[in-house]
């Protein structure tokens, strides 16, 4: 593929299709990394490019390349976004191609989530260690980050920029009244990339090694192959959202499970601890379980009743999701 440049020479243009895939294993999320093959270290995403005369739509075609890379037959699949930022490959800044991606998330059984050969489940909070709220405010907010956006802030090139970046920091990260929004993962990662304050500024050619705040990079998170991390961002921030109007969890449960179960996976992706009481009312009062009329011995203690998905509750409401009460991490 290729298209005019201003100038009116060709530029050749590259569109690979991108996999988000996710799961909840051990109460914590996971995301399927494919392992470096090339010069550029840095684990990716499974992907491939989009063969217009063997693939009959993209995510026909983002489906076989999940199947070819990981062996996994994914079930949910939903379109994210379509990246294709100048230099989002550094082989463009070269001369190379340009290249664009379309991303996807992909959710997996937490029984399906097996270990590809040249894959691994990496833990999401490796990557977003400012994301995990579940045991409290992460103590990288305040020791690294916050200062670190501060002197970003303070290195302005005039008092409206200064302002700019003082709103978009207080409005991501909470720092003001405004308070913490967990859905606005792309948002904070865009403002630390921005700050120089991840370590894909250096490697994407944005900033030089020992320039900026790189002294932060060993505290910010797991860098991934050329935009990876952002697109990874995308998709935490759309299924967080999602959850509260979707019954997307799940697409990561077993087909039988606890409620202790079901809110742990719930906590993991939203990053934040609910009330045990109140989230088990919740999800009675609005029919998204029914009991399979087993228990599981697995708890530790006293059987636990084992519940399933209830699928009728799709037609009978427009927004079946799981609301998510704020609360101490249950016992």
């Amino acid at each position: 593929m290729s298209k005019k440049t201003p100038s009116g020479s060709t530029q050749a243009v590259v569109l690979d299709l991108g996999a988000v895939i996710a799961t909840v294993a051990d109460d914590d999320p996971r995301v399927l990394l494919v392992n470096a093959e090339d010069t550029d270290s840095r684990p990716r995403l499974p992907s491939g490019p989009f063969d217009p005369d063997s693939d009959r739509t993209m995510e026909e075609g983002l489906r076989r390349w999940i199947a070819e890379q990981t062996g996994l037959t994914v079930g949910f699949v939903e379109q994210l976004y379509t990246f294709g930022d100048r230099f989002r490959d550094p082989d463009n800044r070269a001369g190379g191609p340009r290249s664009i991606s379309v991303g996807y998330v992909a959710l997996i059984r937490q029984s399906a989530a097996k270990r590809p050969a040249g894959s691994d489940w990496f833990d999401w909070y490796r990557l977003f260690p400012w994301e995990d709220w579940r045991h409290g405010r992460p103590a990288l907010l305040d020791e690294i980050l916050k200062p670190k956006i501060g002197s970003w802030i303070d290195g302005a090139e005039d008092a409206k920029a200064k302002r700019a970046r003082r709103g978009r920091s207080d409005i991501a990260f909470g720092f003001s009244d405004v308070g913490w929004d967990a859905d606005r993962v792309l948002e904070r990662y865009e403002l630390l990339y921005e700050a120089g304050l991840v370590a894909e500024t250096v490697t994407d050619g944005r900033i030089k090694t020992g320039q900026g705040q790189s002294d932060a990079h060993a505290w910010t998170g797991l860098p991934l192959h050329q935009d990876h991390r952002r697109i990874l961002a995308t998709a935490l921030g759309r299924l967080r959202g999602k959850i509260r109007y979707r019954p997307v969890i799940f697409e990561v449960m077993p087909i039988a499970f606890t409620l202790l179960q079901l809110q742990r996976a719930v906590e993991a992706l939203a990053g934040a601890p609910l009330h045990k009481q109140n989230f088990r009312r919740l999800v009675a009062a609005e029919g998204l379980v029914e009991p399979t009329g087993r228990v599981s011995s697995e708890t530790g203690g006293r059987p636990a009743e084992l519940f399933r998905f209830r699928p009728d509750v799709v037609r009978e409401r427009p927004a079946p999701g799981v609301r998510m009460p704020r609360g101490r991490r249950a016992k």
